[in-house]
């Protein structure tokens, strides 16, 4: 058992999960180190040819394609998390160009992200593809060349009995993974994260940008809320209660003359009554749940789950509880994405999946339905997006024809 103050020691699951992201992240990686490489070239082109003159009309365009390349690496580790900014493209003339620190900075990230970059990715590859290669060699040994039925590591194999050992050397390519695929992809995203952010100035301009777009996102959600509360009162619960005023005037009326209707009048405003009560009771669930106080937010979500017509899924790791305003952005997005899901998509199943990374919530919901939703469709997929976008998080969707859909969504919780 792991004491106060000792991190307490990851599941399998969960670095299991870290092994497959950073995989992700290093096949990615091998990506822009291609694009490095040939942008690479590319400057040695112009570099040589620069020392007949031709080159120097070559030089501000191809500065331009090193910072094209040098953003796409900087999307790249925005995706990763923490943010790296791009500080715009760097001044037209050549010379305050090549004197541009950035610049510098840039070019300096393409020779070494070209070339350690592509050799950490390829030796990713390589190890993933022994493991799946080693542990299932005793499946297709047989159907080899007999010259060519050999291990990862070379030794060759001639029967069963000799190719059996060979998926155990499977399982320990795959346990080394599992421990070095993080680790790897953490060192090819290190020159990227010291030589291509933004300087200071630039970042807290750009931060400020950014800043000040959110929280204009989160007025015009604040502004969206309180319409909708306003038009569920209005149309709704306000609807009821004239309705109940209505018809205990009629009793009362109907009482003076001595009718035998009031009963039936009283029964008819004692329903509306019920009812009133029962949509206000709704809109007040829809500003804060009552049960995200009473419980965590892996048992609202389960509580949503089961009023949900289509069966779903609830995955959800979650360490304490997380600020009032991060619980219920997380709530109201799936509320919206299972209310999707049931109304639009046809699917027959949908899965919610929520951990915490470091100091972030990570939220997936995913549908086998038929895809195709839009943001422009009316559905509600805009205003989960602001939500978010108000609290500094992401939001993505993806929803291809034939689907599947998936909503992915990252919120700040470190508190």
């Amino acid at each position: 058992m792991a004491t106060a103050g000792e991190p307490t020691p990851r599941p399998w699951t969960a670095r299991v999960r870290a092994a497959l992201d950073a995989l992700e992240h290093l096949v990615g990686g091998i990506g822009t180190s291609v694009l490095a490489l040939l942008v690479l070239l590319g400057v040695a082109v112009v570099a040589v040819l620069s020392l007949v003159g031709v080159g120097l009309l070559l030089a501000r365009p191809m500065l331009r394609v090193v910072h094209a390349v040098a953003d796409r690496e900087r999307i790249r580790l925005t995706a990763m998390k923490p943010d790296v900014i791009s500080p715009g493209p760097g001044p037209e003339r050549l010379g305050a160009a090549l004197r541009e620190r950035t610049v510098q900075r840039e070019l300096l990230w393409v020779a070494i992200h070209g070339a350690a970059g592509f050799l950490l990715g390829f030796i990713a590859l390589t190890i993933v593809l022994n493991t799946a290669r080693d542990g299932l060699f005793p499946l297709y040994w047989y159907l080899l060349p007999p010259d060519e039925a050999t291990a990862s590591l070379g030794w060759p194999v001639h029967s069963l009995a000799e190719a059996l050992p060979v998926s155990l050397l499977g399982v320990a390519w795959a346990f080394l993974s599992v421990a070095l695929l993080p680790a790897m992809a953490r060192l090819q995203a290190l020159p990227g994260r010291r030589l291509l952010p933004a300087g200071s100035d630039a970042d807290v301009t750009l931060r400020i940008a950014h800043l000040t777009a959110t929280r204009a996102a989160a007025l015009d959600a604040h502004s969206a809320e309180l319409r909708r509360i306003e038009r569920a009162l209005h149309d709704g619960t306000q609807n009821r209660l004239v309705a109940v005023n209505v018809l205990v005037g009629a009793a009362r009326r109907a009482a003076a003359r001595g009718s035998a209707d009031v009963d039936e009048i009283l029964g008819r405003a004692q329903d509306a009554t019920e009812t009133a009560l029962a949509e206000l009771r709704a809109v007040v669930r829809s500003i804060l749940p009552p049960v995200l106080a009473d419980r965590s937010l892996a048992d609202a979500l389960t509580a949503l789950a089961a009023d949900c017509p289509v069966p779903c899924t609830i995955d959800a790791d979650l360490p304490g509880r997380y600020a009032v305003s991060v619980e219920a952005s997380v709530y109201f997005v799936v509320a919206e994405a299972l209310t999707n899901v049931a109304k639009h998509s046809g699917a027959s199943r949908v899965e919610v999946v929520l951990r915490r990374e470091d100091d972030v919530l990570h939220l997936c919901i995913t549908d086998d339905g038929r895809g195709g939703a839009a943001e422009s469709g009316g559905s509600g997929l805009g205003g989960m997006r602001r939500r978010i976008e108000a609290l500094d998080g992401t939001f993505a969707l993806a929803s291809p024809a034939g689907g599947p859909t998936t909503v992915t969504v990252s919120l700040p919780c470190g508190l």
